[in-house]
Formats: C-alpha cells, structure tokens, sequence
C-alpha cells in the first residue's frame, strides 16, 4: 500500500513564495499500480510549488527509468521517460472546465499530489515500448515471423469469396 502521507503537503503553513518538494519513486509505487503492468523502476519528481494569495502553482517533473515489457518480443527493456505537467490550484466553491485548473474548497489545508504524479507517469509512458533493433529476443522474433501472416496473404483471402456468403448477395 502507497504511503499516503509521502504525497501530502500541507501547504497552510507555508510562507508567500516558491518551495521546493522532492518525491523518489521505486518499485514499490509501481507494486501498488497492478493494473499498469509495470516492472521495476526508479522516477524523480520534482515539485515548485509557488505559493500566492489566492492560488497555487504547480510545476511538477519526472525523470527516470522504468522496466516494460517489449511489445514485439514481451522480454523486459528499460524505458526512460521524462515529462512535466503545470497545474493550477486556486480557492472556491465553483467549478472549473479546465484540466490544467483544480478548484480547492476555502477550509482545504493540505495538497494530495499522487493523482496528478501518477497522471503525469502514464501520460509519460510510451503506447508500444520497443528494444532497439536486434536487442530482442532472437527466438522470439522467429517464432512470430514464422506465424505472421503477410499482407498479400491478408489480401488473397480478403478476396475468396465464401460460396455460402456468395448466396446471400443475390437477394435484393
């Protein structure tokens, strides 16, 4: 289970300004996200979090390595992945249309900032993870090959027409 109070920030009895926070995230933050089918991995977050009157602004970043299983092989390959995501928090009871701004209540006093870390990680993460060329796994690269279907094979039975189909165009 994630320690909840690692992403807590209670920002009420900060001072008017700039602060900086600093979040290091290993394999046991990836152990307690099961649905994103990550392996190991090591991610540094940086936090500014600029304090005003009546807003904060937020600028996080996120640097680090993170083991994923190839897509053309499904052998582990290290990603590295480096983003940023800038938010808004500021006061009131209104709701706001835009992602970027997160509307606070008046009496919140501390900020929770796993989802947006954990956003920006996802959002971070490639849609087809992929060793460099010839640094998969040999055998697996030939079994697919062998069982590939090519695209003029696609093509070719795209056009036989099954004669028990055949019949059904000639009844309009």
């Amino acid at each position: 289970m994630k320690d909840i109070n690692q992403f807590l920030i209670p920002f009420v009895g900060l001072k008017i300004g700039e602060h900086q926070f600093a979040f290091e995230l290993n394999e046991k933050f990836f152990e307690d996200l099961p649905h994103l089918s990550l392996g190991k991995g090591a991610l540094n977050v940086q936090l500014s979090l600029d304090k005003k009157e009546t807003m904060l602004v937020a600028s996080f970043s996120v640097e680090g390595e993170i083991n994923m299983l190839c897509s053309r092989c499904n052998e582990e390959v290290v990603t590295e992945i480096y983003d940023e995501l800038d938010l808004i928090y500021k006061f009131g009871l209104e709701q706001e249309d835009n992602e970027a701004l997160i509307v606070l209540h008046p009496d919140t006093y501390e900020l929770d900032v796993f989802q947006p870390i954990y956003e920006m990680i996802v959002m971070a993460l490639p849609t087809r993870p992929l060793h460099e060329e010839g640094e998969c796994d040999e055998e697996m690269v030939k079994l697919i090959q062998k069982y590939m279907q090519t695209e003029s094979i696609v093509i070719e039975a795209q056009k036989e027409d099954d004669p028990r189909w055949s019949a059904l165009k000639n009844l309009n």
